[in-house]
């Protein structure tokens, strides 16, 4: 299995809009970030996307992907789906819309939002045929599991991925290590977590919660990733232990 880091950055990116890089060293490319998302790739070539950042035109582009299998969500806030409309340009060839999962509260408010990408509009077909995870097991060739994990005053979901006899999990928008989660990514071989800043947040994982998710997980190899601002590259670098990478958009690496 492949997996691609699209986007490793905060909901507002780095650098912030007015050219605000923070502590990251404007220098370092892998310090300019996109929204998350990520792509995980099976060996027969299978492509399943996780969340549609507002970058998401842009990501594609320059990762030189022109479709994917099936999209999964993790919630509806902004930096998680509203680079949705850039999915059109994938349904154009195909004679059914893409495959498309949420939780059934992430898929409720997604309908809600953006209607004409789920029932079509003025002529206009159906992008994506949205179904609940409950609906899913097996995709593409994947084993896909899932749970819900506190982010604030909702949940957001955590996947993992298995394929080819190993496993990628996704971890983002997370405040607390719950047994589920645990339990989901135990003796998975490649964890992407969140990992906000250096200190705790209320909505986010820290760097102390994130490494102690990786360490309670057993993750053979984690990626840090909804990094900010304060999260210089090469510096975090510096700090995390080893088996522990700093995402950073276009890392591939493969299980």
């Amino acid at each position: 299995m492949k997996l691609l880091v699209l986007g490793s950055g905060t909901s507002t990116g780095v650098p912030r809009i007015g050219n605000d890089w923070g502590e990251c060293d404007p220098n370092e490319p892998k310090n300019r970030r996109t929204r998350v998302s990520i792509v995980v790739e099976s060996n027969e070539g299978a492509r399943l996307l996780v969340d549609t950042s507002p970058d998401l035109r842009q990501q594609l582009l320059s990762n030189n992907i022109d479709k994917v299998d099936a999209v999964f969500w993790t919630h509806d806030h902004a930096d998680h789906c509203h680079g949705i409309d850039d999915l059109r340009p994938m349904r154009f060839h195909r004679s059914a819309p893409l495959p498309g999962f949420a939780s059934g509260d992430t898929a409720r408010r997604l309908r809600q939002r953006f209607g004409y990408v789920f029932s079509g509009r003025d002529g206009y077909p159906t992008i994506v045929q949205l179904e609940t995870l409950e609906l899913v097991k097996i995709h593409q060739g994947f084993a896909v599991g899932s749970v819900e994990m506190p982010h604030g005053p909702i949940t957001s979901t955590g996947f993992r991925f298995e394929a080819d006899g190993k496993s990628i999990g996704y971890a983002t928008d997370f405040a607390e290590i719950t047994s589920e989660m645990v339990d989901l990514f135990y003796g998975i071989d490649i964890l992407v977590t969140d990992c906000l800043r250096r200190e705790p947040h209320p909505t986010h994982a820290g760097l102390g919660t994130a490494l102690k998710l990786v360490e309670l997980s057993g993750a053979k190899t984690a990626v840090l990733t909804h990094l900010d601002k304060s999260m210089d590259y090469a510096e975090l670098s510096r700090e995390v232990p080893p088996g522990v990478l700093v995402g950073y958009d276009g890392m591939e690496l493969v299980a």
